[in-house]
């Protein structure tokens, strides 16, 4: 009888554990892409009012960053110059660096088109275009989950990176120097001609905002 009751006890806990991971995950966001698949194909638009395709960029690297001004996280990256510093060397490589905001309208992150140039420029950031993705369309084809998320492209269009912007998982600008940089090693091995290795991570920061 106490054998049968700690079987049903396991079983309730393990079914809770799943409940829990379930929810953990945003119920808004689609699954992400494959690596190794072509990375889904988009049409946004840029903060300048410019059309944007994903296909425009065939024959070159792109790195998609999602992206939120006030998550504990992105500012982490950005106010110590380690995000600016990545889309330099990116795109000293010929690297086209598309930061995407996927924020609601009313929710955290949400920003004018105007309000997203002055952080670029506060921040000395570095980005090919800043794409602005209220209805959270763009979001959900990647499956962004958090800010930031990074995806990178090869030139050919097949995803070939998506996950954290590096390896260790906190808000504190002092793990940055000791974190390994999962975005440049992934661009330098392409670079080489290599595999990337990770290909995938999971990814952290705060979720994305999407609306309803």
């Amino acid at each position: 009888m106490q054998s049968l009751t700690r079987r049903r006890f396991a079983v309730f806990a393990a079914a809770s554990v799943l409940s829990v991971s379930a929810l953990s995950i945003p119920q808004s966001a689609t699954a992400e892409p494959v690596v190794g698949s072509p990375a889904p194909t988009f049409t946004g638009t840029d903060t300048k009012g410019n059309t944007v395709n994903l296909s425009d960029y065939l024959g070159k690297t792109v790195v998609l960053e999602w992206t939120n001004h006030d998550c504990p996280f992105v500012v982490k990256h950005y106010s110590s110059g380690n995000m600016q510093m990545t889309q330099k060397k990116a795109a000293n490589d010929g690297v086209v660096w598309l930061s995407v905001i996927s924020s609601a309208p009313g929710e955290q992150g949400n920003v004018t088109p105007e309000k997203a140039d002055t952080l670029t420029v506060e921040r000395d950031a570095h980005p090919a275009a800043v794409l602005l993705d209220p209805s959270g369309e763009i979001g959900r084809m990647y499956g962004a989950r958090t800010t930031p998320h990074m995806f990178i492209i090869d030139p050919k269009g097949t995803l070939t990176y998506h996950g954290a912007i590096d390896s260790i998982k906190s808000a504190d600008v002092h793990d940055i120097p000791k974190a390994e940089n999962y975005v440049l090693n992934a661009l330098a091995q392409m670079k080489a001609g290599e595999a990337v290795k990770p290909q995938g991570t999971r990814p952290y920061g705060c979720s994305v905002k999407y609306g309803s």
